[in-house]
């Protein structure tokens, strides 16, 4: 009887108020612009100083220098058989230039392929000096002795890398480092014999040799320019030296690229649907959202013009034992010693520097840009750039630049001023309405990047991410 007394709380009760459903449709709906989620911060668009370049093509003029850059070396493989590609001699300094096919085509296939263990010495210091060898694959220390005679990590040599093409020009020279697997590695070793043999049954070859001698021969300062001949510390009438400064002959033109689509809107939706928002207005907005995202993306990427591909081969480091450490940071710091102004890393970097600081008990501090703190390393910002790749072996590469024309750094080329621009050489051009009454606007982005000297732009490459002890 007394579960009977209990009230039926399934039963259906009459509606007293109106219901928020139905009070939606006479009340206005507050909206946000349309969200984007590809739009970063843009960072490197934002630090790069912009140069005008009126007339599309920024030319880079410089001293003249007879060092030639130490390129690297690509290979093909069949199975586990690796090759030379002969064209790919001539990045050695010392075939730099050299387009004597067959000759090529001899040395490549003379080099004779090694395969080494990790922790096996590929060649010891004080030992004769009698071979060049090719890294094909793999991770290389060259080990020597330290200011205190205890050994040290000199370099870090990888895929690509090479040493030492001068065993080839001298005899009964030494090795003055240890050359050390880090990695399983694979080498192409070519002997000075095998070398000399070719040279003698080639005569454009040996010109090319004996020409190479003779500039090397001639005097040059530390960054391997012309010298400029000066006197000083002299006392009476001495003969001055006389002198002249020398520029290069061929210096490198950058033309500006460009990024283009072409915005397409219905006239019916221009015209009808414009409150509270304007369509074509935001339809443009997010298009050159896009546009600038990729824009960053060539400034990084780009094979011409990217950063990434046009950093001399001298100013590329690698990690010594793969995360990104101090100790990496620091040597990076060393090929942009001269007023480094920022560092530009991928997040998933700066999270893995991070967790490498956090291993060794340190604390890197910050900087205040803006009003916002931005992580640093010695003093100099590091910003975030997701344009940055992450290969498939999750590895990455972290940027340290100068910038400004000024401080003969990296400087983005941009030509202000063109047709129906809305901002700095970016512009948007009605191109008429076809007969689908579909508007076309082309939207365009023109610009590139140029680094004015070598050292203005380091890379620390092979940058393991996530790695777990």
């Amino acid at each position: 009887m007394a579960n009977s007394m209990k009230p039926d709380n399934t039963a259906e009760h009459s509606q007293l108020s109106l219901g928020t459903a139905a009070a939606r449709q006479l009340a206005t709906t507050t909206k946000s612009v349309p969200q984007m989620q590809g739009i970063s911060s843009r960072w490197l668009i934002k630090l790069l100083p912009w140069v005008q370049v009126s007339g599309g093509v920024y030319r880079v003029n410089r001293r003249l220098t007879y060092s030639v850059g130490d390129g690297r070396v690509t290979f093909s493989t069949t199975g586990a058989k690796v090759q030379v590609i002969p064209q790919e001699l001539c990045e050695l300094p010392l075939l730099r230039g050299f387009d004597d096919v067959d000759a090529l085509q001899a040395l490549a296939n003379r080099f004779e392929q090694k395969e080494f263990k990790a922790g096996a010495v590929i060649t010891e210091k004080g030992k004769e000096a009698d071979s060049i060898v090719l890294i094909a694959h793999g991770k290389v220390n060259q080990i020597g002795a330290g200011k205190y005679g205890d050994e040290t990590v000199l370099g870090v040599l990888a895929d690509g890398d090479h040493y030492s093409y001068q065993a080839l020009l001298e005899s009964q020279d030494y090795w003055q480092f240890t050359a050390k697997a880090v990695t399983p590695c694979t080498v192409l070793v070519l002997q000075q014999s095998a070398f000399e043999a070719v040279v003698d049954q080639s005569p454009s070859l040996k010109k090319h040799i004996e020409q190479f001698k003779a500039r090397a021969k001639k005097k040059q300062d530390t960054s391997g320019q012309a010298a400029i001949e000066l006197a000083s510390g002299h006392s009476g009438e001495p003969t001055l030296p006389g002198t002249y400064v020398d520029y290069e002959t061929s210096p490198r033109e950058y033309e500006l690229s460009v990024a283009q689509t072409v915005l397409q809107v219905h006239s019916r939706v221009a015209d009808l649907f414009n409150e509270p928002m304007n369509q074509t207005e935001q339809q443009l907005r997010l298009t050159v959202e896009a546009l600038k995202e990729r824009k960053e993306h060539e400034l990084i990427n780009n094979r011409d013009f990217g950063l990434l591909h046009n950093a001399d081969l001298k100013q590329r480091i690698h990690t010594r034992s793969g995360p990104p450490t101090p100790d990496d940071m620091d040597e990076l710091l060393s090929t942009v010693w001269k007023d480094p102004s920022f560092f530009l890393a991928h997040p998933r970097a700066i999270a893995a520097f991070g967790q490498e600081c956090n291993r060794r008990g340190i604390y890197p501090t910050s900087v205040e840009l803006n009003g916002n703190m931005v992580p640093a390393w010695r003093g100099i910002p590091i910003f975030p750039c997701n344009k940055i790749p992450v290969s498939d072996s999750r590895t990455s590469s972290i940027l340290l630049m100068r910038a400004g024309e000024k401080n003969q750094g990296v400087v983005g080329l941009h030509q202000a001023g063109i047709p129906d621009e809305i901002e700095p050489s970016l512009s948007v051009r009605f191109m008429g309405i076809n007969e689908k009454a579909i508007i076309n606007y082309l939207v365009s982005a023109y610009f590139s990047a140029a680094v004015l000297v070598p050292d203005a732009l380091g890379i620390l490459e092979s940058v393991e991410l996530g790695r777990s002890e």
